[in-house]
């Protein structure tokens, strides 16, 4: 029997474990806040709320502010300020909070013309309104997975996979149960499977440091993470197949020819805006590419497989979603993830690395009988609390979109917006995560911020389609791995500790993520 859930009973959240260490001080101030006008010229009427952030106050209801100007000539201007303005996408944003004096307004997303037909979205940047686009009564997600365009199903076997599925449709059940199986059935071999992968990832690293002076992580990082996966998902080791180490290769191509309209990768505009934000990629250039992909899974994914028939699915429809879930999801959130948190961690300094490097010892000496377990991690609150808050400021999927279903109403914290049905609704992760009207210090990274009642910020935590303290189910569009993502962040922070007392990088950008160069990494004094 299919399950329609999945969860690691460690990962749920019980406060009472979860007190601050002896040397992890929570400092509390009152927020920084930006207020926006609650009203406007044209602000004729108020409604009652009740939501959790407005205390029962009156809520003015207001235009959505802002316009999608001339068509074809705006959408256009709109994507050039996005990816070549200064600032980037984050000021894209933020000046037009300002001018607008709201967190929802209207505006053009890339990639426009003559990729995407209708550009003009309804954007919500702040935690009160944000989590609309979870609630699938009143979005719909079909064929919105990347936006305002689809990229061509001829790069997923011609498929559609689950990621552009809405709960509504009848394939979405099935495929996400095949995803809740592939999770359960790797729930022992992940602690094993990945010590064993990431303490060869440790072994290059300290090689290369000592050969070079540095140790560039992200190329190492990538071929380890599909390594893992392979030996935890598969119960084989890639690159010990016919695809070799060619496998990150492999992905990263398939993946640009899917979000090229949507990425920068540092190339002159002139050059970019032709090659990825005017035009498709054509999918038959990558075609060999992911047939190699799709050979390696089928050949290894026999269990998963069956399983899928079973719940009514085709062989080769359920090899292209095995392939889509490993590789586009899960690889694809670790080589954002794991950098992200190396930057972060590397960034706190020493004392930060001090704590946690007791902590963790020390629990998983007293608590795990000197092993990794479950059970020694739930007395880790600070390990704990810096995967989330990792997960909080830099959330690895930062573009999120739903279509209004019906007419209906959304609130911010300020006023209530009205939105008819068919409108494109659009959320930047980042804002909605880092809202001062929810996070003391929203810009900082805080390592103990989700530590004793600092938990009860958690539902404010969504990068995973949803709060952190809801469960995905077959029956809406929360990530199916958002357990597994956190446990094995715990497990690369507490790995990284066990080995090491303290570690110093340099960072650099990426189309995707962080990229982390080591300078220095200081082995653990037994």
């Amino acid at each position: 029997m299919s399950t329609s859930s999945l969860t690691f009973p460690s990962l749920h959240h019980h406060r009472k474990n979860n007190l601050p260490t002896s040397k992890t001080t929570i400092h509390r101030r009152r927020p920084t806040t930006i207020r926006f006008s609650a009203t406007s010229p044209d602000t004729t009427t108020t409604t009652t709320t009740t939501g959790s952030n407005t205390d029962n106050k009156n809520l003015p209801i207001r235009p959505i502010p802002g316009s999608y100007g001339i068509p074809f000539y705006q959408p256009l201007k709109d994507r050039f300020e996005y990816f070549y303005g200064p600032g980037g996408r984050d000021e894209f944003f933020k000046t037009r909070v300002q001018k607008h004096q709201s967190t929802v307004f209207r505006t053009n997303m890339p990639p426009g013309p003559f990729i995407s037909k209708n550009p003009n979205v309804v954007v919500l940047l702040d935690a009160k309104s944000f989590p609309t686009l979870f609630d699938v009564t009143k979005v719909e997600k079909k064929d919105l997975f990347t936006g305002t365009y689809m990229p061509s199903t001829e790069l997923t076997g011609g498929h559609r996979v689950l990621s552009y599925l809405d709960p509504s449709e009848p394939k979405h059940a099935p495929l996400k149960n095949m995803v809740f199986f592939m999770l359960k059935n790797s729930i022992k071999k992940i602690i094993p499977e990945f010590q064993k992968t990431y303490n060869e990832l440790f072994d290059e690293l300290e090689a290369e440091l000592s050969n070079k002076g540095k140790a560039f992580f992200n190329d190492v990082g990538e071929q380890t993470a599909f390594r893992f996966l392979g030996r935890a998902y598969l119960n084989t080791n890639p690159e010990e197949t016919k695809i070799g180490k060619d496998g990150p290769k492999l992905i990263g191509t398939w993946v640009l020819f899917n979000l090229g309209p949507l990425l920068r990768l540092g190339l002159p505009w002139f050059v970019e805006e032709p090659l990825l934000h005017t035009f498709r990629l054509p999918a038959a250039l990558v075609k060999k590419n992911y047939n190699k992909l799709y050979d390696f899974f089928e050949s290894c994914s026999g269990e998963i497989i069956e399983h899928a028939k079973s719940l009514g699915l085709e062989k080769d429809e359920a090899v292209h979603n095995i392939l889509f879930t490993l590789c586009f999801n899960t690889f694809g959130g670790i080589k954002i993830l794991f950098p992200n948190t190396l930057k972060w961690l590397g960034r706190a300094g020493t004392n930060l690395h001090t704590q946690l490097a007791e902590e963790i010892r020390n629990a998983i000496k007293v608590h795990g009988g000197g092993k990794v377990t479950m059970a020694a991690m739930e007395q880790m609150p600070l390990m704990k609390s810096v995967v989330y808050e990792s997960l909080r400021i830099e959330p690895p999927v930062a573009l999120q979109y739903g279509k209004a279903k019906k007419d209906m109403t959304i609130e911010s914290h300020d006023a209530v917006f009205k939105v008819k049905e068919g409108e494109m609704l659009f959320g930047y992760q980042p804002f909605a995560t880092k809202d001062p009207k929810i996070f003391d210090r929203p810009e900082e990274f805080v390592p103990d911020r989700f530590v004793g009642e600092g938990e009860k910020l958690l539902k404010y935590v969504t990068w995973s389609n949803g709060p952190e303290t809801e469960t995905p189910t077959a029956g809406n569009k929360q990530c199916a791995g958002k357990d597994f993502v956190v446990l094995i962040t715990r497990l690369f922070v507490i790995e990284l500790f066990r080995r090491y007392d303290s570690f110093d990088i340099e960072v650099g950008a990426s189309p995707l993520g962080a990229k982390i160069t080591l300078t220095s990494l200081k082995r653990a004094r037994v």
